[in-house]
């Protein structure tokens, strides 16, 4: 079944931060911190667990000969959700989360049980993810099609991490040679084998040798090549690492240029020995000594996710409406975007830090709006950021008596040249820094703390004409993998409106979304003429907004399950100024994912001659969505904004 939808995602960069900034590192020719989480909608089964452990034993052996020496697995860490039941013996994550797995356990989606891995760059560039079924490590009956599961890690940790591809071609099984004869598409061609096709008749079935078709000069359609099980050729892992004497790969003797697979497509006929070979992980040389340690590995559960706005209220924030747009932006997060159950804290800081809000439990519009109130409205002092993210730690810490895995929003438009003094306490808090640079006068530092954290690393310009800020907070939500759980932004659009002009537009909320709409309108000096028509042509004006005269919005809250379908808007202005919309909406089922657009950078910078590349991947949960329009707004901190029509024409 494929998911074909027509539809238009608006990709708004506020950041340039690189794809999803996996923890693995090398060190000693061993790689330390994969993490494999398990997707919260997956049935609690211990089993899961122990065949993890086994296929990572097992890969680590299998990867150290197929590296001739080179790497191997020192530790991985198993993410367990917390549908299943707690343990005391499991840990708490600290920068381990879902959306930094380099391997997922979730249900399938178009392929079955096959394993695959997520692979948006080219040649020699890192994946997104390897997905892997629970029938795949629970079901022993598909060792025969994919081989031992150890083997299949390694085969997709060369996609992953080393930036190849396939040498075999389901599309494309037969070739015809330059010597025109009929060769199956593998590497290498000393694998030897059957080429057979099954016929029935009557209900009998039997298998035959293949026959050519004079058309095509190829074998008749139909026909498989059959690998001879005893063969005695060591390669290559990228084609058949289920054959048992299958434990290298190919390289420029053995690699076969003819065939008309990814890897000849993408890597410019490289081999894939070749490919692996000019990644950083082979700088080392071999290990001298192949005894290696067994792997360890850790059990880590998440638990409630505790966040802390820790807001700049100094003196600077005063100036280009700064204060007023940090409101409004954290109003937003705090009515909209934070999911349900979470524990919230508000912290400012200027040249001191103060506790506005100790953590509260969301369970309700009531805790949302006791939060909202406590939001800085007034600007004065100078900056010190250290001080507020230490305030952070100590409201974080009350929770759990620990930060490990909590997060911290920080949000400041100033230079404090004390901020590497917290450098080292970061590190070891386990906590999460998200770090939003308002401005362009942001102190250069604040990068760092999210570089140390793995957390976002986001900023907004004082353009008036931007949702900048509002996207940004609107992009931080919870990383557990239960993307039914998290606010999905549907518009956001600023612009400037001339008197007795209009902001006309229209939204289209798919079936997949419903719950918890808001439309949420803002304005720069009055409040405009406000006109929300759903598909029954059922109209709201703003008489059923709420208004809030500090952060110049309003905001709609449809009752109950939004309609599906297109809805217009129309937002009418007596004066000339800025205004603004954003729409947001939950998943109407936990039972079903909604349609989410995910943006990327291929790096956090850029530099003459490398460019920077814009991904974005479209999906309903693993499910790739087809047809869809995709356009990148991209706001940077000097110049004009710029639009980009992403492809997606097939070219790899």
């Amino acid at each position: 079944m494929r998911i074909l939808h027509i539809l238009t995602l608006i990709c708004t960069f506020q950041a340039m931060h690189s794809a999803r900034d996996s923890l693995v590192q090398l060190k000693n020719n061993g790689y330390e911190d994969i993490v494999i989480a398990i997707n919260p909608k997956i049935p609690e089964n211990g089993k899961i667990i122990e065949k993890i452990k086994n296929m990572l034993t097992d890969a680590s052996t299998y990867m150290l000969q197929a590296t001739k020496n080179r790497v191997f697995i020192r530790n991985a860490k198993i993410l367990i959700p917390n549908t299943w039941t707690s343990n005391s013996s499991y840990g708490r994550p600290k920068l381990e989360s879902y959306d930094k797995a380099d391997v997922i356990i979730a249900e399938p989606f178009l392929s079955g049980d096959d394993p695959y891995t997520l692979q948006y760059g080219g040649c020699g560039e890192k994946g997104k993810y390897i997905h892997l079924t629970p029938n795949f490590l629970l079901n022993d009956e598909v060792l025969p099609i994919y081989g031992p599961r150890g083997r299949v890690l390694v085969h997709e940790w060369a996609h992953l991490r080393w930036g190849v591809f396939d040498e075999y071609n389901l599309n494309v099984p037969y070739y015809l040679s330059e010597k025109r004869e009929v060769e199956a598409t593998r590497c290498s061609l000393k694998t030897k084998g059957l080429n057979l096709i099954e016929v029935c008749q009557r209900g009998q079935c039997k298998t035959e040798a293949c026959k050519r078709d004079p058309n095509t000069g190829l074998y008749e359609e139909g026909c498989t090549f059959y690998p001879e099980m005893d063969n005695r050729v060591e390669e290559s892992i990228m084609y058949g690492q289920a054959l048992d004497p299958v434990h290298a790969f190919c390289d420029g003797i053995s690699h076969n240029i003819e065939a008309p697979n990814q890897q000849n497509r993408l890597c410019n006929r490289q081999s894939t020995w070749d490919v692996i070979m000019k990644s950083p992980d082979m700088s080392s040389p071999p290990l001298q000594d192949t005894n290696i340690p067994l792997p360890t590995i850790s059990l880590l559960q998440y638990r409630d996710r505790v966040v802390s706005l820790v807001l700049d209220v100094s003196g600077s924030m005063g100036g280009f409406n700064r204060i007023i747009r940090l409101y409004q932006a954290s109003e937003v997060y705090i009515m909209q975007i934070v999911e349900s159950g979470s524990y919230v804290g508000i912290v400012t800081f200027s040249n001191v830090a103060e506790i506005k809000s100790e953590l509260v439990k969301i369970t309700d519009t009531f805790q949302r709006e006791k939060l909202k109130s406590l939001l800085p409205t007034v600007a004065n002092g100078g900056t010190n950021i250290c001080a507020g993210v230490q305030k952070g730690f100590e409201v974080n810490q009350k929770r759990d008596q620990s930060t490990f895995g909590t997060e911290i929003v920080l949000l400041t438009d100033g230079e404090d040249s004390g901020i590497s003094s917290c450098f080292s306490e970061v590190t070891n808090s386990g906590a999460i820094i998200h770090t939003i640079a308002l401005g362009d006068k942001a102190d250069q530092g604040l990068e760092k703390l999210s570089t140390l954290t793995g957390g976002l690393k986001l900023s907004a310009t004082d353009k008036v004409d931007a949702n900048g800020l509002i996207d940004a907070f609107s992009g931080i939500v919870s990383n557990t993998g239960n993307v039914t759980q998290q606010s999905i932004q549907i518009e956001s659009l600023a612009t400037q409106v001339k008197q007795k002009d209009c902001l006309n537009g229209s939204i289209a909320i798919d079936p997949t979304l419903g719950n918890n709409t808001f439309f949420l309108v803002t304005w720069e000096s009055v409040i405009p003429g406000i006109t929300v028509t759903d598909p029954n042509r059922k109209a709201y004006t703003e008489s059923n907004f709420t208004s809030d005269a500090v952060s110049k919005s309003a905001r709609l809250l449809v009752p109950g399950k939004a309609q599906n379908g297109t809805w217009l808007y129309s937002l009418c202005s007596t004066v000339q100024q800025v205004i603004g919309i954003t729409v947001n909406s939950r998943a109407v089922s936990d039972d079903v994912p909604p349609i989410v657009a995910e943006a990327y950078m291929n790096d956090d910078s850029t530099s003459y001659p490398k460019p920077m590349v814009v991904y974005a991947i479209v999906t309903q949960g693993l499910s790739p969505v087809l047809g869809a329009t995709v356009t990148a707004v991209i706001e940077p901190q000097v110049g004009s904004i710029r639009t980009l029509e992403l492809l997606d024409n097939g070219a790899g």
